[in-house]
């Protein structure tokens, strides 16, 4: 049973020759893969890189991006994936609040970064991908060097040996140097991801090594992956639900094809081209897809999707399964904090669309009130998850994480330590069935006349419009309501606000109707591909505010 990352590859050795990875015209087998991840971390380990050291990753999902992730954790190091979306002051942010020693990155992104990370005296090293030469001057504890110093070539691995040369470059790997030992403990430090931080710095999220094998085996079973599947890897490594794919495949030696697109189009296109079974997405993604034509030999062949990162609209999810007959579609619910939570069985979307399931295994999801208390069916509380997928908290964050990790309700007076759970801060409910159902952020519940309405439930409403091709529903401060409701959207058509206003009087009851809606072509999303509610919160929190009177 394997215990840490890496030997989730090392696991599949028994069928060398078998796909693991795909990019492009690249095609890489299990062996070669971890060909790859033994140099890789060879050269970490002569560039001075010790267990428990950070290894922050900036580009794009490559090659070098899943060799760095596992090469870390054969050296004993804690990957840290940067979305390759973020600007240089939130990418020197993360490297210095992680103190990163090493960072993997291309030779253009790092002209673009150098200057703001001057000032981050624990990164002592810069692998660059993409030199065609060795930089002038570089050291194998310092200063910069080359991918090519660490492998010969990333997109043709050696057949015959991992260690193998070929063209006698000054490669770190290739002076029989090998990965510094070290212990394997599950408990230790695997990965740090940071969190959007759609306000303030983004927090890094401490995973160890069992939280991430853990994720993998609970996911890769209510999912059914087998050997036989080849999943689709369209979202960021640095968002735990993209990481989860290659977690996810590696652990039944299916394939993964690694994909950063530009139109929803090229998504379809590559389900056609590299027969995919599975898909994981976001719900902005999924709103695009189901908008297109699915061709039949995608449908036949694609045996399920996912959705997380937010609820799918309930008109989404019946173009999906009009699309995609064959198809099985899991809705599912997650935290960064504790991996994955939830996950409604294809067999229940029809029946409960608005559901986001049961605990998938290893995991348990309560209710609760504010006393900790269990709430009982159909009431309203806050989401508690418990577990081994717990995460450590934050790092260098103490108090954010006694905020969120707290001890776990109806503890065991007799146990010497208390067990610690994530209070997600989300309010839901359980059914007569035992199916839990989103309501709403705590900091999202919009308080308006007296009444606490859920902006969600005011988006399903809107996305059955045909005038709607995405909708937000915010709380903006307001004279008299306390909160207003207003809809930021962007419009199928020609933006018609009276028309949306009367969809809503026929749908909605009058305390739900918003008092304003603006028009935007497209709506703000975090480096997750989520929409940012809080950014368009502040945008327009002074909508009602009347003007300042001019002095006089």
């Amino acid at each position: 049973m394997p215990v840490l990352l890496h030997e989730l590859i090392q696991n599949q050795l028994s069928a060398p020759d078998r796909t693991a990875l795909v990019h492009g015209d690249h095609r890489w087998s299990y062996s070669e893969l971890y060909g790859l991840i033994e140099q890789v971390a060879a050269g970490f380990s002569a560039a001075g890189l010790s267990r428990g050291q950070r290894v922050a990753v900036y580009l794009p999902k490559q090659i070098e991006t899943v060799v760095s992730f596992f090469a870390a954790s054969l050296c004993g190091a804690v990957f840290v994936p940067i979305n390759p979306l973020l600007k240089p002051p939130q990418v020197a942010h993360i490297i210095r609040d992680c103190h990163a020693r090493l960072l993997v990155t291309s030779t253009d992104r790092w002209s673009q970064v150098q200057s703001a990370v001057v000032d981050c005296e624990s990164l002592t090293c810069t692998v660059l991908t993409g030199l065609k030469e060795p930089p002038p001057a570089s050291s194998p504890a310092t200063g910069t060097l080359s991918w090519e110093q660490l492998v010969p070539d990333p997109s043709s691995p050696p057949a015959a040996s991992p260690r193998a040369t070929g063209s006698g470059t000054h490669g770190l790997a290739n002076n029989g140097s090998k990965p510094t030992h070290h212990p394997g403990l599950d408990s230790d430090i695997a990965a740090i991801l940071y969190t959007s931080g759609s306000t303030g710095q983004p927090k890094g999220v401490v995973l160890s090594h069992r939280n991430m094998m853990v994720g993998a085996e609970s996911v890769s079973t209510y999912l059914r992956n087998t050997a036989e599947d080849r999943l689709l890897a369209v979202l960021p490594f640095s968002f735990d639900y993209g990481l989860s794919q290659l977690t996810t495949a590696f652990r039944v030696g299916a394939s993964v094809v690694l994909m950063d697109y530009l139109l929803p189009r090229d998504v379809i296109r590559a389900l056609s081209r590299f027969d995919i079974t599975g898909l994981a997405a976001v719900p902005p993604l999924w709103n695009q897809l189901a908008a297109l034509e699915w061709p039949q030999d995608v449908s036949q062949r694609l045996r399920y999707i996912t959705n997380s990162g937010g609820a799918m609209p309930q008109a989404t999810t019946e173009k999906l399964q009009s699309a995609l007959p064959h198809t099985d579609i899991y809705l599912m619910y997650g935290l960064t904090e504790a991996f994955r939570s939830t996950y409604l069985p294809p067999d229940q979307v029809a029946v409960r669309p608005t559901s986001m399931g049961k605990a998938i295994p290893n995991a348990e999801i309560l209710v609760v009130r504010e006393d900790g208390s269990e709430c009982d069916a159909n009431e309203v509380g806050e989401l508690v998850h418990r577990g081994p997928l717990v995460s450590q908290g934050y790092w260098n964050d103490p108090v954010k994480t006694a905020e969120r990790f707290k001890p776990a309700p109806n503890p065991h007076p007799e146990l010497p330590f208390t067990e610690i759970a994530v209070w997600s801060g989300d309010q839901a409910y359980r059914d007569d069935d035992g199916f839990l159902y989103f309501v709403s952020r705590k900091d999202e519940m919009i308080k308006t006349s007296g009444y606490r309405v859920s902006p969600t439930e005011v988006e399903e409403v809107l996305f059955l419009s045909p005038l709607i091709k995405e909708a937000v529903a915010i709380g903006v401060p307001h004279p008299d309501l306390g909160q207003a409701i207003v809809l930021v959207a962007s419009a199928r058509a020609t933006p018609d606000k009276d028309a949306i206003v009367q969809y809503c009087r026929q749908h909605l009851p009058n305390f739900m109707i918003p008092r304003d809606v603006i028009f935007m072509d497209n709506l703000p999303r975090n480096p997750n591909g989520k929409i940012d509610r809080k950014a368009l919160s502040q945008s327009f929190e002074s909508l009602f505010t009347p003007p300042a009177e001019p002095r006089t």
